[in-house]
């Protein structure tokens, strides 16, 4: 019987407990731990204090300004709980009492409904019910809709639309997505997972991602998980990787944003925020997401039986996997892919070459929405820089300084992600197109090159047509007419609408 947990809100004005935690969504270990305890201060002094570079650096320089990097500090600063005025606010759930109170209440409940609706389909399920393991996996296909089956037929596609998937999935993209590769990957029966733990797990790795975040929630953990399946496919990787590192990238993809807050580390630091003081200021997030995705990995006992030392190692190195993509670290993976590059020394019959480029693929799969195709990317454009506002109202509501880049009234859509692709997108993608030179990486470089050309146009569109509405405005008011002026308002506020994007950015 699955057995559906209510996970405990923490109020920011205590401190967190030092004994282990075995929760979900929250902190799995103590500070003490000699696996997920504090780093190695000789690690702190190299990776602490932004991001080194010069002033030539424009890449680096525009990370820097997104406010992202690692904020230095001496030592471990305890949690200063009287320090400023908002340190009782959970900012978890924040962003929705920004609206009115009703939709606020209402996301909980959304949310239990979807949890119950899918633990139906779970106890409806054949499997669930007590099919013998030895029939064929692919039994379950039965289990999925039709159109949803068809889909998964092509998942290796660039183009694949995971928000259709995640509807015909009533919303369960990820468990769906994530169980069909580990089976078809034969990894389920190769390492010998037990079913009913390996649905426990991918149910509550869904669960705990927030659906109330636009952007950091369970469907962009799955669409990350495709994109790490089109990577994994690739010829240099497909005939290199083993199957232990085949799991180890799926697992890491499905759970890199695991419990993510929808605000971002600065905001974390700021506000003083338990994490940010657990985590000594250092890869916040990710640290966040891995210490939950190994607490879950836990409290299933999805690898309890295997050998403890091979559990620890799995461990260990999903979380490698997933602090690779922390973005303040973004030149520091790139100059070393570059080195490796350039040296042509990279072999991968080494398993710690194999475990870098896993590094470097998710990192590509985790920012890879600019190498869709225009409908695609477009939608998580929006999504992304509506997280980005969302915690700028914030900010503004409590008085805070606003973050770079999260203020509606002075950025757009169009200039974040030509930003974005100009400094971060674009390099990383251009040397991993040196490292797999493939019909992929050439369609991905292809769709960000129009994307960024659509974007472009947009933005100059909608300058002209502001420019065009200010005189015409003013001379409505000075004309003497008949009609109100209201009728001319919704004139120009029908011509505000840009233009359709040039049917060559809209390739598939």
């Amino acid at each position: 019987m699955e057995v559906c947990y209510q996970l405990p809100v923490l109020p920011l004005d205590r401190p967190v407990p030092k004994h282990v935690l075995s929760r979900r969504g929250a902190i799995s270990f103590s500070s003490s731990s000699s696996l997920f305890g504090a780093p190695d201060p000789r690690q702190l002094s190299q990776r602490r204090g932004a991001i080194s570079y010069d002033s030539s650096d424009q890449t680096a320089l525009y990370i820097r300004m997104l406010d992202v990097r690692v904020r230095s500090q001496v030592g471990f600063e305890p949690e200063r709980r009287s320090s400023h005025p908002y340190l009782c606010i959970d900012f978890r759930t924040l962003h929705t009492r920004l609206g009115c109170g009703s939709s606020a209440s209402s996301a909980p409940e959304r949310r239990v409904h979807r949890l119950l609706s899918f633990q139906r389909y779970l106890h409806s399920s054949r499997l669930l019910r007590g099919i013998p393991q030895q029939i064929p996996l692919h039994i379950l296909d039965e289990d999925y809709t039709g159109q949803a089956r068809c889909m998964l037929e092509k998942v290796g596609n660039w183009n694949f639309d995971i928000f259709l998937f995640d509807k015909l999935t009533n919303g369960n993209s990820l468990i769906t997505l994530s169980f069909h590769l580990l089976n078809q990957y034969g990894l389920v029966e190769l390492f010998q997972l037990d079913m009913v733990k390996l649905w426990r797990f991918l149910v509550m790795v869904q669960e705990d991602y927030h659906s109330d975040n636009p952007y950091h929630n369970a469907v962009h953990a799955a669409d990350v998980t495709q994109a790490m399946y089109c990577y994994l496919r690739e010829p240099k990787l497909a005939k290199s990787l083993t199957s232990y590192d085949i799991l180890l990238g799926l697992l890491a993809a499905a759970t890199h944003d695991l419990g993510h807050p929808g605000v971002n580390q600065p905001f974390l630091i700021k506000t003083d925020h338990y994490l940010a003081s657990l985590y000594r200021n250092t890869s916040v997030l990710e640290n966040h997401h891995w210490k939950s995705a190994v607490g879950l990995l836990r409290e299933t006992g999805l690898f309890s039986h295997l050998p403890a030392e091979d559990s620890l190692n799995m461990e260990r190195d999903l979380g490698s996997l997933i602090l690779a993509t922390d973005i303040s670290r973004q030149n520091e993976y790139l100059s070393r892919f570059r080195i490796h590059l350039d040296q042509q020394n990279l072999c991968l019959s080494n398993a710690s070459h194999r475990h870098f480029i896993l590094q470097m693929a998710l990192k590509c799969a985790d920012i890879c929405n600019p190498c869709r195709p225009w409908e695609l990317s477009k939608q998580w454009s929006e999504k992304v820089t509506a997280e980005f506002f969302q915690q700028g109202d914030i900010e503004k509501k409590h008085k805070l300084e606003v973050s770079p880049l999260c203020d509606r009234e002075r950025n757009t859509v169009g200039n974040i992600q030509i930003g974005f692709m100009t400094y971060v997108a674009e390099p990383l993608f251009a040397e991993w197109a040196r490292f797999s030179d493939t019909r992929l990486s050439q369609t991905m470089l292809g769709h960000m090159g129009l994307n960024k050309a659509s974007w472009g146009s947009l933005q100059q569109e909608q300058t002209s047509v502001s420019e065009e509405a200010e005189p015409r405005a003013t001379g409505t008011d000075t004309e003497d007419t008949a009609v109100p002026k209201h009728g001319n308002t919704a004139t120009t506020a029908g011509g505000t609408s840009p233009k359709e994007i040039p049917q060559g950015s809209r390739e598939s």
